[in-house]
């Protein structure tokens, strides 16, 4: 039995999307509600902050029209940029610590609420338990992401290496700067990824099980090299083979909606809890205004424990299990009322707390 990253013990933690248009109210919020745990604010009320853009900034070929974007790969200079964008990747990778502007750095333009966690956190009178940033998966990137003829870049071998070794040095980059913030444990990085479970879908006809591995492995690498923890977050439902046996050392789950699928894979979750691996039990939900509404902190606690159960069945005590558990909600509230998602993290934090004093 392996030892995890640090004791989780159930505390609270979010998935980053926010309906609101101020980071710094934001960023209050989440204070609020998961104090040990803060991460950055995404507000996908600003185009350049949701899901497929927020990252991509510095790409070859990016050509945006409005809120709508593209990869130009036949432009005159397509080439040249091309040239550019991968002698940077050489330079960062001969770099021990990626500068502060770096190329691959996290700008204000796509993502202000990095800055905004790094300087409330800086103020702090004392040390954070740890901290969360996040990054838009590869897979996911790759395919929403469009040529000039509307064809997905990740079925091009070069372009999917593009976006993958862009991800992994902003991941890099990420881990490194919130390394500097004070922290107990090293920063946490969640891959946000659903479409690592739904490979072989009619969607995805054409993407195997090791193109998945490759791409989401080679974020986690730089991750792990700017000295981070890693997270994948899934809030979709499939194949959990991959995710499971990938060197993640965080799996986050839609655990309201999906356990049932997810318990399935019993071997290969053995194997990660055995390995050390902790779950972010996403079990507070988010796709469903009317499950918001119903759901309370004792209905979602006997659910919590009837699940948990389930895992003690592998051989795991309830103690160890929660040594392992973060509590989550399913997925993040950008898409929701404010009022809704304001209901989310208070019962996210409300829970973790009722499930702590149990402990």
């Amino acid at each position: 039995m392996s030892s995890p990253p640090f004791n989780a013990d159930c505390r609270p933690i979010l998935i980053g999307s926010l309906p609101l248009k101020s980071h710094r109210e934001a960023m209050e919020m989440i204070l609020s509600c998961t104090p040990e745990i803060p991460l950055w604010p995404q507000l996908p009320y600003y185009p350049a902050e949701r899901m497929t853009r927020q990252f991509i900034s510095g790409i070859p070929g990016l050509t945006e029209d409005d809120d709508s974007f593209y990869i130009n790969t036949t432009g005159d200079d397509f080439t040249d940029k091309l040239t550019t964008f991968f002698q940077e990747l050489i330079d960062g990778e001969s770099q021990q610590t990626l500068p502060v502007h770096s190329p691959f750095n996290l700008s204000d333009e796509t993502c202000k609420g990095f800055s905004v966690l790094k300087n409330t956190l800086q103020k702090a009178q004392k040390p954070f338990f740890t901290v969360k940033g996040q990054i838009t998966g590869p897979l996911t990137t790759g395919i929403a992401l469009k040529d000039e003829d509307g064809n997905s870049l990740f079925y091009n071998e070069m372009h999917r290496e593009m976006i993958t070794k862009l991800l992994a040095m902003r991941a890099r980059w990420q881990a490194e700067q919130l390394r500097t913030l004070p922290l107990i444990h090293p920063p946490i990085i969640f891959i946000d990824e659903p479409g690592m479970v739904s490979f072989g879908s009619t969607s995805l006809t054409t993407v195997t099980r090791e193109m998945v591995s490759q791409v989401v492995e080679e974020v986690i690498d730089g991750i792990i090299r700017g000295g981070g923890i890693s997270g994948v977050h899934i809030c979709a439902n499939g194949d959990w083979e991959p995710a499971l046996q990938s060197r993640a050392q965080i799996i986050s789950f839609d655990a309201y909606s999906y356990f049932a699928n997810f318990i399935i894979y019993r071997d290969q979750l053995t194997r990660f809890l055995a390995g050390g691996g902790l779950l972010a039990w996403g079990i507070v939900p988010t796709g469903n205004t009317e499950a918001i509404e119903r759901e309370s902190v004792d209905s979602l606690y006997d659910k919590w424990l009837e699940q948990c159960h389930s895992i003690t069945d592998l051989g795991f005590s309830y103690s160890q299990i929660c040594q392992q558990t973060l509590i989550s909600p399913a997925c993040g509230t950008g898409s929701l009322s404010l009022e809704h998602a304001r209901r989310v993290l208070e019962l996210t934090a409300t829970l973790s707390k009722r499930i702590r004093d149990s402990i």
